[in-house]
């Protein structure tokens, strides 16, 4: 089976309301095509191991999907998977990921064996925050690098597939102003929660965005209100407001979101999500994935890809902050993921694979 057919088979399968089918049938191949001890925890991480050493490296995908697009299901609720086109791959997931975790499962299947153990990692739950990656990390799973096979494609350059060193995170407030109720013609009766709410949000405006510098490229974060809502009633003073905060965190910098609370009397900050970001610690392994990147490039007539930073999270945020040297290398391009054409380009998807079992196979 190559990357192409593979793909076609992974994306067929429904996985966002349930990726447990898709998870089997990953363990399921890689049981047939490999003799690697292949164990599914109850968190529906599907994880694979083969060969041995003193180092680990990590493959890691994940094999659910946000929700389709009405036409990306047909009407029986399949998932549709075409070919519009000779060269790109439509449907829900070709890009965000299960293009590159097809061809990182068969990267796993097909490098030789090396003075290392050699993990493949599909997890779950990677859609709704990273909970299959937390969990099996707090279950014990542990490697000493890994390639996150998220998308890095078309970064540096349109079609080059880039090795990313770095990412933002996320960090999504909400800023919770009380106040206190009252008839809106005796305003001195009452405390305006949303006055007290947009003197937050003035305090925010003016914060500092964190910045950083990963193997030598600049990583700047942001802060933003994105959403506001408050008051019952055109003739009430409100007492409650509540404005949403999208924080874009960089490795060892935030902005200091707990100060606006701080700064503001019947203000609270309640933190409802918070992604890691992802710095890469060892250079050689980014130079040795970057060599690898640039010699299938060279071979097949291409620009050559760039060590780059991602604007958005993935799981290699929780294996880094666990402890894990990671990268991120992958199909999906900018702007492809999510979408209602959300597709992958079958070159892009086999050099991948190539990239893959070349890292795999090379002395990092």
């Amino acid at each position: 089976m190559d990357v192409v057919a593979l793909t076609e088979a992974l994306v067929a399968i429904p996985s966002h309301e349930d990726e447990s089918a898709a998870g089997a049938f990953v363990a399921d191949w890689l049981r047939e095509h490999t003799d690697a001890a292949v164990h599914t925890d109850a968190h529906g991480n599907v994880v694979a191991h083969k060969g041995s050493g003193e180092q680990s490296l990590a493959l890691v995908g994940h094999h659910d999907v946000v929700p389709p697009d009405d036409s990306q299901v047909d009407a029986e609720g399949e998932y549709v998977v075409d070919r519009r086109e000779s060269s790109r791959l439509y449907g829900r997931g070709t890009a965000d990921m299960k293009g590159s975790l097809a061809a990182a499962m068969l990267a796993f299947a097909d490098a030789a064996p090396t003075d290392r153990e050699l993990v493949l990692a599909s997890f779950a739950g990677e859609e709704q925050g990273g909970v299959g990656c937390q969990a099996a990390i707090e279950d014990g799973f542990a490697v000493d690098a890994a390639v996150v096979v998220e998308g890095s494609t078309g970064y540096s350059a349109p079609g080059v597939t880039d090795v990313a060193v770095a990412h933002k995170g996320r960090r999504g407030s909400t800023i919770v102003a009380e106040g206190e109720a009252a008839h809106a013609s005796e305003v001195g009766a009452g405390e305006n929660a949303i006055y007290r709410a947009t003197e937050a949000v003035d305090v925010v405006r003016d914060l500092e965005f964190p910045a950083t510098e990963v193997l030598g490229h600049k990583l700047r974060g942001s802060v933003a209100v994105t959403e506001i809502d408050g008051g019952s009633a055109w003739n009430v003073i409100p007492e409650r407001c509540e404005a949403t905060v999208d924080e874009r965190t960089v490795p060892s910098g935030r902005a200091d979101l707990e100060g606006v609370a701080d700064a503001t009397p019947g203000v609270e900050l309640v933190v409802d999500q918070d992604l890691p970001p992802m710095a890469c610690g060892d250079a050689a392994f980014a130079d040795a994935a970057l060599d690898v990147a640039r010699a299938i490039h060279d071979d097949l007539g291409l620009d050559a890809p760039e060590h780059v930073t991602k604007p958005h999270a993935t799981d290699a945020g929780w294996l880094a902050q666990a402890g894990t040297d990671c990268l991120v290398c992958g199909a999906s391009e900018p702007g492809e993921a999510h979408t209602d054409t959300e597709s992958a380009s079958l070159d892009v998807l086999d050099r991948c694979y190539r990239i893959y079992a070349g890292i795999a196979e090379r002395e990092l």
